[in-house]
């Protein structure tokens, strides 16, 4: 994107070599990183269901393009849906692949045996780890990572990304492992416009997310509760909340509580929050287009789809908003549901008359529909918020190893066995 906007809370860190020449720029950023790599270790941490590697073309064309790279000291895939030890053996065998001299490559096997007493050990201690998912996958791989005491710098992508290349990658660490600056946490954006339909994509974040924390924001104006206001601006603040892609400093990673569910981008923005001054945040335009897997609306299944992810969402917030000083009844989710909707109309209309202006195709009928239908998830995440008290947060891992002192030896152990004879 050719604009140089700043919106003044993080630093936002523009596609500017999209105007000149990006080949010239790739080679200048992978020797930007090279250098850098000399005097810090990078890892990357790839959650990954089992069902992925069999996507043709996708996780291949990944693969690939982080072979071509040579400042990542060490890939840690977080693999979830290998519930057999055959099912896991064929990914280990593939994601080891990325294998090459001074890259280390570990394949956490999240359902196996072996990190699944981890998990039982951990619940005996009365340490909550959530449930299977992505937020779970990422955390125990995480503690692995630390475990390790090899990486400085950790940047995460998802392996769904169907317009993948080394750029992403690069572009993704370069603000976090650069010296010159004193960035620690730096989240991925991107446009999502379909080219075969044409048209935008990112519902949860467009329809959702978005008009969602502006009404918050504005509602807590109203109400002169201005910590919770600066909170929700904050999170305004990001052209795509959602991405699943960032990278941070290792000592930041350590200090992060990590959700569980859907809300572990939102959530996670939240921890970044609640531990750094603004200055040392930032996102970063990490490609022209991004495409991968859509989720359906699910309308009438509160456990799948876009369902679910808006009601992991609202209900993050809403918690947050409880345990930071502010009560909430079933009339503020009432008032609640009706400025959300009205806000998200007016957000309708502006994507609209942007989608006509850029010739797109955009069906508003379906999109106030879809808009309709997230109000409603509005009150389904109050009634779920009501009764799950203590949140969906897994502990960081510098309060867990105060209850499990040897946790780092064990994960290292574990995953050691598992990897062997890959």
């Amino acid at each position: 994107m050719s604009e140089f906007h700043q919106e003044g809370l993080i630093t936002t860190i523009h596609g500017f070599y999209d105007l000149f020449d990006p080949e010239e720029h790739l080679a200048r950023l992978e020797k930007k990183l090279e250098e850098f790599s000399r005097h810090l270790c990078i890892s990357l941490l790839l959650p990954s269901l089992y069902d992925e590697i069999h996507v043709p073309g996708v996780l291949d064309n990944i693969i690939e393009q982080i072979n071509q790279v040579n400042y990542v000291s060490s890939i840690a895939v977080a693999l979830g849906g290998a519930k057999e030890e055959k099912e896991f053996r064929e990914a280990r065998d593939y994601f080891f692949r990325l294998k090459k001299k001074d890259v280390d490559v570990k394949v956490i096997w999240v359902d196996g045996p072996r990190i699944q007493t981890i998990f039982k050990q951990l619940r005996d201690q009365k340490i909550p780890v959530g449930v299977p998912g992505k937020g779970q996958s990422v955390w125990i791989t995480l503690g692995y990572l630390f475990a390790t005491e090899v990486c400085d710098v950790i940047a995460l992508h998802d392996c769904d990304i169907v317009t993948y290349d080394r750029l992403l990658l690069g572009r993704l660490i370069e603000p976090t492992a650069n010296p010159n600056n004193d960035l620690e946490f730096c989240k991925g954006y991107y446009a999502r416009i379909s080219p075969t339909e044409m048209e935008m994509k990112g519902r949860a974040k467009r329809l959702f997310v978005a008009p969602f924390v502006e009404a918050l924001a504005d509602i807590m104006h109203d109400r002169r509760h201005h910590v919770l206001e600066q909170f929700f601006r904050y999170h305004r603040t990001f052209r795509y909340p959602l991405a699943g892609e960032f990278s941070f400093l290792t000592r930041l990673a350590r200090a992060i509580n990590i959700a569980y569910d859907w809300g572990l981008e939102v959530s996670t923005l939240s921890e970044v929050y609640n531990r750094l001054t603004l200055k040392k945040i930032a996102q970063i335009d990490l490609c022209r287009n991004y495409e991968h897997k859509h989720q359906a609306l699910s309308e009438k299944d509160v456990r799948g789809g876009l369902h679910r992810m808006v009601v992991d969402i609202a209900k993050f917030y809403l918690n947050y908003i409880r345990s930071h000083g502010m009560p909430i009844n079933d009339a503020f989710i009432d008032m609640l549901q009706h400025t959300y909707y009205s806000t998200a109309l007016t957000f309708v209309k502006s994507y609209s008359d942007d989608s006509e202006s850029n010739d797109l195709s955009y069906d508003r009928h379906q999109e106030e529909r879809t808009v309709w239908h997230f109000r409603d998830f509005i009150a389904t995440a109050w009634e779920q918020a009501r009764q799950e008290k203590e949140g969906t947060q897994i502990p960081s891992w510098n309060r867990v190893i105060y209850s499990a002192p040897d946790i780092y030896d064990d994960l290292i152990e574990a995953v050691e066995r598992d990897n062997v004879g890959g």
